[in-house]
């Protein structure tokens, strides 16, 4: 079943697009996360010792994760004022171009200080893009479906682990191909270039679905009285700080099994290849984990599944660590798999359908946008500070103990909030007659 005025065709086009958009932009911000576990100290922080270059890579990776909030209000602001399809073109078109620039930097050898100057300018650029990214995405897939919205809307989230497995595909490729040293001269460069052939496949599939029909009935039926922020903070409150409680474990897990996890397990001893072709895998376990999940909380709601995925977090948190540790590979592959695709995924993959749900439709890119990249500071400050409390002396059970900590006050949060899975998106307020569940033999809208 689908939204009045939308057709079968337009949300199958809504959801590839919304997959497909979130891989390219994925593709290109994770790329930097994964280079600056990897590459980026010794290319841009060389002359700086190797720990602290490192903290210094995560710190550049930190300032995207930052910028993400501007964008979330930049782009939902005029996402809520004149639509949804507008935001995501220009959103994909900034990260692709970004993207680009970053593969032609010079390096600190060459230009000095400037060179981690204009790096930092490029990931700032890059947050703003996703940052209207994500909840663009998850609308124009949520706003185009009533029936299994927990699904559909998760294509964007599968997108994530996506665009892990094919940044990191294609940077294991290059670093085999160009070798050691010249990984660290050119080969690094190839994924950020390929990213301008990736936007142009991502536009040439964004351009041709339309608007929403849910937002069209809103644009039609009612002119915004007031800034959407505005609306968000007076309004709904609330429901803004549940939603950055709920996410902001989720990215510190995020951030701990996709980026500080590989450079831990790099200076433990095991070869770079062999961690990148085990995130690998467990991105590919997450693709299907997310998607699976989500099924999941179309049927019991999104509150179990996420709440699951929490405590489960909190305590893999401190089985991740010793697993790495023991020097196997087989055990490394079992602390990512396990922690990014199942047990994240059960946390993550819901969320897109709980957050589209938490605001109307005239505020909600803004407000499911500004909830979800606060949230996601806590994957840029994660690695950062556990690369700190290392280098500090602290221990990998400091570590888990910080991450399990953020957890529970995502669990804590869970328990606050009423489930969404019933509500309808054309509501004014979604949540303010949402049933605690669903009644018996109703259609999930």
């Amino acid at each position: 079943m689908t939204q009045p005025g939308s057709s079968g065709t337009q949300l199958r086009r809504a959801v590839l697009s919304s997959y497909l958009g979130s891989v390219i932009e994925y593709y290109d911000f994770l790329l930097y996360a994964t280079a600056s576990a990897v590459v980026f100290n010794e290319v841009f922080f060389s002359n700086l010792d190797p720990v602290v270059g490192t903290v210094a890579s995560f710190g550049t990776l930190a300032t995207g994760y930052f910028a993400r909030p501007i964008g979330g209000l930049l782009f939902g602001h005029f996402g809520d004022r004149i639509g949804r399809k507008k935001m995501l073109v220009l959103s994909m078109s900034i990260m692709g171009v970004g993207s680009t620039l970053i593969g032609l930097l010079p390096t600190n050898d060459q230009i000095g200080a400037w060179a981690p100057i204009l790096l930092i300018l490029l990931r700032v650029l890059q947050g703003v893009a996703i940052g209207g990214e994500w909840s663009g995405a998850v609308l124009m897939s949520a706003e185009h479906a009533t029936s299994r919205r927990g699904l559909w809307a998760s294509f964007t989230g599968a997108g994530a682990p996506s665009g892990m497995v094919l940044s990191t595909l294609v940077l294991a490729l290059c670093a085999a191909i160009s070798g050691e040293e010249g990984f660290l001269v050119w080969g690094w460069r190839i994924p950020f270039l390929l990213s301008i052939a990736l936007l142009a496949v991502g536009l040439f599939v964004r351009l041709r679905v339309t608007e929403t029909p849910v937002f069209r009935e809103a644009a039609a039926t009612a002119e915004p009285s007031r800034p959407p922020l505005l609306e968000v903070l007076r309004n709904h409150p609330r429901n803004l700080l549940l939603s950055i409680g709920i996410g902001f474990g989720a990215f510190v897990a995020q951030g701990t099994l996709t980026v500080f996890v590989i450079s831990y397990a790099v200076q433990v001893g095991f070869p770079r290849p062999e961690v990148l072709n085990a995130l690998t895998l467990s991105s590919v376990v997450a693709i299907f984990g997310t998607l699976f999940f989500s099924h999941l909380s179309d049927r019991f709601g999104r509150r179990p599944m996420v709440l699951a995925g929490a405590l489960g977090m909190s305590i893999w948190a401190f089985a991740l660590f010793p697993l790495i540790d023991s020097g196997s590979g087989f055990l490394l592959i079992v602390a990512v798999v396990v922690g990014q695709g199942v047990v994240h995924a059960c946390w993550y993959g819901p969320l897109g359908a709980l957050y589209s749900e938490l605001f109307p439709t005239r505020t909600r890119y803004t407000g499911s946008a500004l909830g979800y990249q606060i949230a996601g500071i806590g994957a840029g400050i994660g690695p950062l500070i556990f690369a700190a409390l290392l280098a500090g002396g602290g221990g990998t059970i400091a570590v888990s103990a910080v991450i399990a900590g953020c957890c529970l006050l995502s669990v804590a949060c869970i328990f606050a909030l009423r489930e969404t899975m019933s509500v309808d998106l054309n509501d004014d307020d979604p949540t303010a007659a949402a049933p605690s569940r669903r009644p018996e033999g109703s259609a999930t809208r």
